[in-house]
Formats: C-alpha cells, structure tokens, sequence
C-alpha cells in the first residue's frame, strides 16, 4: 500500500456553471483509522447532481463545503485495515468518503456491498442513494396506481431510469424526457418505457405530450425544471401528484429564472406538488435495499452505469453531469479489483 493520498479539494466557489479551477488535487498521507473506524480503498465514486449546491455559501439541506474543504460523496470501496468487529480487511463496503485513494469511515455508518447481487459500482446507483430515491419518491410521493400515466424528466439518469421501470412495475404508462437518440432508445428498447422524448430536438414539448401521453399526466417525477416542467404542468390530471426530485436546469443559475407563471394550472386539477428527500425515509432504507437488491438479482429491473477511470478526472465526471455525459449513474473508477 502506498504512504500517498491523492484527494480532490474545493479550490473556489463556482460562479454559475464550476469548471476545473475550482477544483485542486492534494497529495497527503494516507489517513490511519480510529477505533470504530476503517481504512477505506475507493474503488468507485459516486458524483452527483446534488453535490453542485455544496459548492454554495448558502444554508441547503446538504452542509456546504467550505473552500479548501475536501469534497465528498459515495464511494464503494475494499476495507484495508479495520478498527471494528464489524468488518474485517478485505470488505467490501459502501459509505460516505472524500474524493481521495483512501478514506477513513465510521464502521457503523457503512453497509456491506454484496457482489453477487450486482456489480459493485451499482451500489452507488440503483442499489445505493439514487435507487432508493427513486423508490421511495415514486411510491411514497407519486403514488401511481395501475393505469396512470407517469412523466420523469431526466429519464435517462440514475433516478429517473429507476422510477419509470417501478412504475411500470405497477401497471403504468411511463413516458420519459432525455437528451439524446440513444437514451430514449435505450428507455423503450430495454428499459420498457412506453413512450421518450429527446428534448433536445423537440421544439413544442407540450404537442409531444399531447402524443406520448393522451390521456394526460396523473404522475410526474422532475428531475430537471425548467421548460420541460412548464410543459407538463398543462398536461397534469385532475388529482395528479408531482413529486419533485431535483431541478438540474437551475443548478448552475445565478439568480432564479422567473418562467411561466404555471402555478394557476394546479388549481382546477387539485394537482398536489411535493418536494421530497429521501433521507426523510431513512428508517425504511432496509426495506428498499431489500427490495431493489430483489430485483436486480432477478433481472427484473436493469441498470446501467457510464464510468469514467481515473480519480485525476473525477471533476471532469462531475462536469459531464451538466451536459448530460452520462447514461444511468455516473460514477469514478479509482481503482481496480487487482490494484489493492
């Protein structure tokens, strides 16, 4: 094992879209674990759409980083020395660790990754925090029932590629936006999507509704905002549910766009808008682990994930988020199986 640790560090505060100068790489000693903790080496790391609000002087629901602070995010890795009963050197396990070689975690605020259910890289997608917002903001938030139909923006990403085969699971239409030919082929070729809609070579989103979703929208899942949600909020069912996930569209805005002013077409549907969190359901994350883990073992729900190699290009990952680089989870590979 080398004495080196690389790991990545928030050089600046971004100002509208970040690029490479607000990041730095950092070299430092490899960290020793504290009782009740383990020696973690990254295999794989997760980036994440959520992390750009991180980069933000401002009060959210995830802490800020403070410049010079080392960024953080799942990672899956092999357990290298362990200070637990719990584990022993050689685990696998995932958590929350630095963008970095090696990473010090709590023994009790780590899971076991199980290879045999999946990969291990899909541990930070579909089995990990995307796949279980996903479940619980689909089933908990949307709650579609057999028949409804259900828009997801952003479809072809690591949540939204989850939400529409649960619902279809349930009896749904499921009809989802992304951002290239591949990706919608991939959600109605493989994935079981109904209907897609590549949003970047779509000029009238509302008249494409019209055509993939003719009875209307009881369920939306937003993932994006921006005009895409403009568009669905005129399609929306009396009764619908919109659950709302993430707004990648306005990430990177200095100052909020105002819009269309789409509020007035909630009111005569009784359209319910709900804002969701899934560590708001952390007591139920077993339940959704189990369930997920079911499925994906069966074959019954697919997954993808676009890996990027190398940790030097985990802000170029990170970047790529933004332009839509990514088909399913986005993720780092630090090292390899036969590297540790």
């Amino acid at each position: 094992m080398t004495n080196t640790n690389r790991e990545w560090l928030l050089a600046e505060r971004p100002e509208g879209e970040p690029d490479m100068d607000c990041f730095e790489l950092h070299e430092t000693d490899v960290p020793s674990p504290a009782p009740g903790e383990l020696l973690v080496r990254t295999r794989f790391l997760s980036v994440d759409p959520y992390m750009r609000g991180r980069m933000r002087d401002a009060e959210s629901y995830a802490e800020p980083w403070d410049v010079g602070d080392a960024l953080k995010g799942g990672i899956v890795g092999k357990v290298i020395e362990s200070e637990s009963d719990a584990y022993d050197a050689g685990d696998l396990v995932t958590g929350e660790g630095r963008w970095a070689d090696y990473s010090t975690l709590d023994a009790d605020a780590v899971a076991p990754v199980d290879p045999t259910v999946a990969d291990p890289e899909a541990y930070l997608g579909v089995l990990g925090m995307p796949g279980r917002t996903a479940y619980f903001g689909l089933l908990e938030v949307g709650e579609p029932t057999p028949g409804d139909t259900v828009v997801v923006s952003g479809a072809a990403g690591a949540v939204g590629s989850v939400v529409g085969q649960i619902a279809k699971r349930n009896g749904c239409r499921v009809v989802g936006f992304a951002g290239s030919d591949e990706k919608t082929a991939w959600l109605t070729d493989d994935l079981g999507f109904d209907a897609a809609i590549n949003y970047k070579t779509t000029d009238d989103y509302r008249a494409a509704l019209d055509e993939a979703a003719p009875d209307g929208v009881d369920v939306y899942f937003d993932n994006v905002g921006g005009p895409i949600t403009d568009a669905v909020f005129t399609q929306l069912n009396l009764d619908a549910r919109v659950a709302v996930c993430g707004q990648i569209a306005h990430y990177n805005d200095e100052e909020v766009p105002t819009g269309p002013r789409k509020l007035p077409a909630l009111i005569p549907v009784r359209a319910r808008v709900q804002g969701l969190l899934v560590g708001d359901f952390a007591t139920r994350f077993g339940e959704a682990s189990e369930r997920l883990g079911r499925w994906v073992a069966s074959g019954e729900l697919e997954h993808r994930e676009t890996i990027v190699e190398g940790l030097e290009n985990a802000p170029d990952a990170f970047l790529g988020l933004f332009s839509g680089d990514n088909i399913g989870k986005q993720v780092v590979q630090v090292s390899a199986a036969d590297e540790e």
